[in-house]
């Protein structure tokens, strides 16, 4: 009888009605993750410098809703990632949790949005990992803002990502080495229907769903504009 009680509440708990409602706060986290790095292409002098753009592999935004709708205690997070495949375009998104005593700090009252920018190929490699320790298994380096960069600095030379907060509009580099990204395997199961493994969703081969197309192309935006500095600056 027990375990017949049991069984019931495992199918209650996974019912379409259940189901809809988990896609649609994966949708609202899509959207945020979107309009994060919309607020961003529009602040080019306060931003992200589009030479780091240009050399972009990976973006990872980690959206924090007012109310923490998507961050408890301070220390959680969970964000969108694309990567740009061999062939030049940028992946379907995969979903990724953050977790760490340094992230969700305030700023002025208000909670903070994160983004991360893979720098090279090892970045991609670590994504694909179920976890990695920022700072540990993966070099990290707070980023630099405005238009160009102008660093030339070890730490960032060597970064495989260099992350960035956002407040009030804002963006600077922020110091997350600790911190730990794991695999969103719940996420991934919601939006695409099964667990499909991230080394073929960053490589191109899953099709982006309809409900991140805009995030994927504003991604896309970002390091394109990226690229035509570059070109323009030669």
């Amino acid at each position: 009888m027990k375990a017949f009680l049991a069984a019931t509440l495992v199918a209650a708990s996974l019912s379409p009605a259940m189901q809809a409602q988990d896609t649609a706060k994966i949708d609202a986290r899509i959207d945020a993750a979107h309009a994060v790095l919309h607020e961003l292409l529009n602040t080019p002098d306060r931003g992200i410098p589009l030479d780091i753009a240009a050399r972009a592999t990976c973006v990872l935004v980690v959206p924090s809703f007012k109310k923490g709708a998507f961050v408890f205690g301070g220390e959680y997070g969970q964000g969108v990632a694309s990567c740009r495949t061999p062939g030049g375009r940028w992946s379907a998104p995969v979903f990724v949790q953050l977790e760490g005593a340094s992230f969700g700090f305030q700023i002025g009252g208000q909670s903070t949005d994160l983004v991360l920018i893979g720098m090279n190929h090892h970045a991609i490699d670590d994504l694909l990992k179920e976890k990695v320790k920022l700072g540990g298994d993966a070099a990290v380096a707070a980023g630099p803002v405005g238009r160009n960069s102008q660093a030339a600095t070890t730490e960032l030379a060597n970064a495989e990502f260099l992350t960035y907060s956002r407040s009030r509009g804002l963006f600077a580099g922020i110091d997350i080495n600790g911190d730990v990204v794991h695999q969103n395997t719940a996420d991934t199961d919601a939006v695409y229907g099964h667990d499909i493994p991230y080394a073929r969703i960053l490589s191109g081969a899953v099709a982006t769903p309809p409900a991140a197309v805009h995030f994927v192309a504003t991604v896309n935006e970002l390091f394109r504009r990226g690229v035509a500095h570059r070109d323009a600056g030669r």
